[in-house]
């Protein structure tokens, strides 16, 4: 109880929304600029999913699954200019291993169990330290920190979010498919708005963005102008 209600004393930005929205780039660089700590809370329910593929444990076993997150062994380094973030499961770095699509696949199925959301709570709430935190997720101003300063919901349209993905995977040297890239941003979209644990949806009181047309910089600087309105409404 005492670190939650510390919590509520250092200011949290929530930017949650569907893969390819966007959220992922512009907390960091909202992170960076402010000189905030960040919160990637997509990449705990893909160390959950890579854990259980290395430990052969089911995706559909929930209880299992909730122990795994329960016991999970992993760290995050910054570089020196807070650019890159490495990831390790076990000792071993798996930045590289958790984006896969194959991970990125069981990762949904994962965090539609409420065990494992359960489990990996105390883990985000750790993340919420002083000057200030940007928590990028799905479920980040809704369940995670309702008490966000600055709720961000971001989105655009199903097409475009395939395509930011393509070139992601295709400047990785991966081959993939346009089309099947559409499916799946489809698919997870279904699996994510209408889980029974905390389904994909914006705050009530957040603001709703769309992405669609927008370049990062102008996302991040839109952002950057929410947040110093409300400081100076504050004070």
């Amino acid at each position: 109880m005492e670190e939650e209600q510390a919590n509520h004393t250092i200011p949290v930005i929530t930017i949650d929304g569907p893969s390819g929205s966007g959220k992922g780039t512009v907390s960091r660089l909202l992170a960076r600029r402010l000189g905030w700590h960040f919160l990637d809370s997509g990449a705990l329910y893909r160390l959950v999913a890579l854990a259980a593929m290395r430990h052969s444990v089911p995706l559909d076993d929930e209880q299992a699954l909730e122990r795994l997150a329960l016991e999970l062994d992993v760290g995050f380094e910054e570089d020196d200019e807070g650019t890159r973030t490495s990831v390790f499961l076990e000792g071993d770095e798996v930045t590289q291993a958790i984006r896969s699509e194959a991970c990125s696949a069981a990762s949904s199925q994962v965090s539609a169990f409420q065990g494992v959301r359960r489990a990996l709570l105390e883990k985000q709430h750790a993340f919420c330290r002083s000057p200030g935190l940007i928590a990028d997720g799905r479920d980040m101003g809704t369940v995670v920190f309702p008490h966000a300063a600055l709720k961000v919901y971001l989105t655009a349209s199903p097409l475009e979010r395939a395509n930011r993905r393509y070139k992601q995977l295709k400047e990785k040297g991966m081959d993939v498919n346009l089309d099947h890239l559409l499916q799946e941003i489809a698919a997870r979209d279904e699996r994510d708005s209408k889980r029974v644990a905390s389904p994909l949806k914006p705050a009530s009181d957040a603001v709703v963005l769309d992405t669609t047309h927008l370049g990062i910089n102008e996302v991040v600087n839109r952002i950057l102008r929410m947040w110093q309105d409300r400081a100076e409404i504050s004070r």
